[in-house]
């Protein structure tokens, strides 16, 4: 049986370019080079058929040690709570005051990106606090 190796996480979204320029800040990813033959990804996209362009944009880890991001457009506007969601890892190993604290600083930082700050979650006897955020078209994260 084969390993997996890799992993990408898709979006759905409207705007993907937008979406994926959001993730690229949030998480100090850039954008992957162009395919071969274009100087730019605006150029591979005015080379498609008009009914495909804007339909797909992505952002990868420039360690290549994340996930990379996919990032396609769908018709149908986002309805109910994601059942899947990124956390974001900016609190690891801190607790209390000194965690929540840490959590703000960087919700401070992304609401200027477009995010929207939902709820923060205290500690309690089974979890870390951590906040709940929406990305520019409504897709639910977590800063944990």
């Amino acid at each position: 049986m084969a390993s997996v190796r890799q992993v990408q996480v898709t979006f759905d979204c409207a705007e993907p370019e937008r979406v994926a320029r959001f993730w690229c800040e949030v998480l100090g990813y850039v954008v992957p080079p162009a395919p071969k033959g274009f100087d730019s990804w605006e150029a591979w996209d005015r080379a498609q058929p008009a009914e495909r362009q804007g339909r797909a944009f992505a952002c990868m880890d420039p360690n290549g040690v994340g996930p990379r991001l996919f990032f396609q457009r769908v018709p149908e506007g986002k309805v109910v709570k994601n059942r899947v969601h990124l956390d974001v890892r900016v609190a690891t190993g801190l607790v209390g005051a000194e965690r929540i604290a840490a959590l703000e600083a960087e919700c401070a930082r992304l609401i200027p990106l477009g995010a929207t700050r939902l709820e923060l979650l205290v500690a309690d006897e089974e979890n870390e606090s951590c906040l709940v955020m929406q990305d520019v078209e409504g897709n639910e994260f977590c800063l944990d």
